[in-house]
């Protein structure tokens, strides 16, 4: 069994405060404005903080920048490396270039391409390696003491932590009502450093904490008493898919969170619709994971002022795409019907006229002769067509079913 070494100082109040005297020239205001959509879906006062704006798309430059600017000038002439799946290393990268720091990022091979174009576009030597964020943070680690590089870890380092807990101040300083702040939670920096700036600041404010449930090492570790390595597993909220939570995160959290609340793949993936549509804001999965706890119900929370951390918007166009089609499917916006018919000119035209009669519009067709148990001078096709919702589908279900049509909905 592992045991976490004993931490003998954590990050205090004045470490955030003197952290944001030296990043806030760099660093944008995120808003921390209330949504009218999430608040009557909550049944709460909700408050979106969009650090999902910042130049990089995501918080992680806030703690990047406050450890870069914490170098003595023999650590900045050798240079940082990093390990990260894509939003640390932007915020590495990019301060890092901003300040003639040379900087070398290790990322796993699983790494969006989005994200991986984006630390080189910053001028970041970029090194593939590991299925995971622990495989490329092993070769980070071995890299640091090879070439003598300073190690910017992405969570568990004071300088990071304090960074990400500006976040908090922020929230205090736009939203001074505010009573429960939740955030996501990977190895903990982000979380920690809030609410060790929060809950020394207005002990009455709750924290709560979000974890995928594929991976919620955090909520183990809390519940062991000390960090333990899951086993690897894929979620698509990749900024938080962290194996092992943080030593030095560990006790922050122990000390100033009041829970952790988990939420599924697909809970997720409505969240970054939901935001999207609702909202015209962006999020990457691990951006989405708070607020998808609240619209889930997570929390038990009424009529309370909340303000949740939307963190991070650096998704993957494509796994944007599948999560959109998904989302629409799943809200009755767009189903696939297998419609079997005679084989003869006309027939489709028939078909076609009783879905238009309907207003259904049709975006894909598929014929098949030979599948699906279709008899011989017969055509099964797939529809797939925007509807209005459920009522709708059912609607051009009996229509088909009043014509004669033998179909299926397909799943």
């Amino acid at each position: 069994m592992t045991t976490a070494p004993a931490i003998t100082r954590m990050i205090a109040l004045s470490d955030v405060k003197a952290a944001l005297g030296r990043i806030r020239d760099s660093i944008y205001l995120s808003p921390c404005a209330r949504s009218e959509t999430f608040s009557r879906l909550t049944g709460n006062s909700i408050f979106l903080k969009l650090d999902n704006q910042q130049r990089t798309g995501a918080f992680k430059e806030r703690g990047a920048l406050n450890k870069l600017l914490t170098l003595s000038n023999d650590e900045r002439a050798r240079g940082v490396i990093a390990a990260s799946a894509g939003n640390h290393a932007q915020g590495v990268a990019y301060h890092a270039g901003r300040h003639g720091i040379r900087a070398q990022i290790c990322m796993p091979l699983t790494t969006p391409l989005t994200k991986v174009s984006a630390t080189r576009g910053y001028g970041a030597d970029v090194i593939l390696h590991g299925a995971n964020y622990d495989e490329a943070y092993e070769e980070a680690l071995q890299r640091s003491r090879r070439d003598h590089l300073t190690l910017v870890h992405a969570f568990d380092d004071d300088a990071v932590i304090a960074g990400q807990g500006t976040l908090g101040l922020e929230i205090l300083q736009q939203q001074p009502e505010i009573e429960v702040i939740v955030a996501p939670i990977g190895g903990g920096g982000l979380i920690g450093g809030i609410a060790c700036a929060v809950k020394e600041t207005n002990p009455k404010v709750e924290i709560f904490g979000v974890q995928p449930a594929r991976l919620p090492s955090m909520k183990v570790a809390i519940a062991e008493g000390h960090p333990v390595t899951l086993s690897p597993a894929a979620t698509i909220a990749d900024g938080i898919a962290v194996r092992r939570a943080g030593d030095r995160t560990l006790p922050l959290i122990q000390k100033y969170v009041d829970d952790i609340v988990t939420v599924d793949e697909e809970e997720i993936a409505n969240a970054i619709l939901l935001l999207l549509e609702r909202e015209k804001t962006l999020a990457e999965g691990a951006g989405a994971a708070a607020i998808a706890a609240l619209l889930n119900h997570k929390l038990q929370l009424a009529g309370r002022k909340v303000a949740v951390l939307i963190c991070g918007g650096n998704i993957d166009v494509t796994l944007l795409s599948r999560i959109i089609e998904r989302g629409l499917v799943k809200d009755g916006r767009l189903v696939r019907l297998r419609v079997h018919l005679p084989d003869y000119p006309g027939a489709l035209h028939k078909l076609t006229g009783i879905l238009a009669q309907h207003r259904a519009n049709i975006v894909e067709t598929s014929y098949d002769r030979a599948y699906y148990g279709v008899n011989l001078g017969d055509t099964a096709i797939d529809i797939t067509m925007e509807t209005r919702g459920p009522d709708h589908i059912a609607e051009l279900l009996s229509a088909l079913g009043a014509a004669g049509y033998a179909h299926e909905r397909v799943l």
